[in-house]
């Protein structure tokens, strides 16, 4: 129930990134886009991410962690780019600082929104 939290999470994060951001577009009408865009992310998330901050520790200890969204950044040009040239998915982000934006989007996007999911869970089980 939790991966299916997390994906819903991650498709309005996007939804909202493509609605807020003028570099991002989506060719497509439906939430398909998002869902598949959802699961692309969340795997680059989950396999690319660690190496990259792994590799860019000491950028990300010098700037405080303002690097971080550097690498939001990219993970979402990547999972754009993969979207289009593998999976065919009219989800397209245009240079880098639509990525930039657009991941400092789907990350303030997906905090606030797990932060709502963990309360509600929370005052579930009392």
């Amino acid at each position: 129930m939790r991966i299916l939290i997390r994906w819903v999470i991650m498709g309005v994060a996007l939804f909202a990134a493509a609605w807020l951001v003028p570099g991002i577009t989506v060719e497509a009408d439906g939430w398909t886009v998002y869902a598949v865009m959802a699961i692309i992310l969340a795997l680059i998330n989950a396999v690319v991410r660690p190496v990259l901050k792994l590799l860019t520790c000491p950028f990300i200890i010098l700037t405080l962690g303002i690097f971080v969204l550097v690498i939001n950044g990219f993970t979402l040009w990547l999972s754009s780019w993969i979207a289009q040239n593998w999976f065919d998915v009219g989800y397209s982000v245009d240079g880098f600082g639509a990525a930039f934006l657009g991941g400092l989007v789907v990350s303030i996007v997906s905090v606030v929104l797990s932060a709502l999911v963990r309360e509600e869970d929370e005052e579930a089980w009392r």
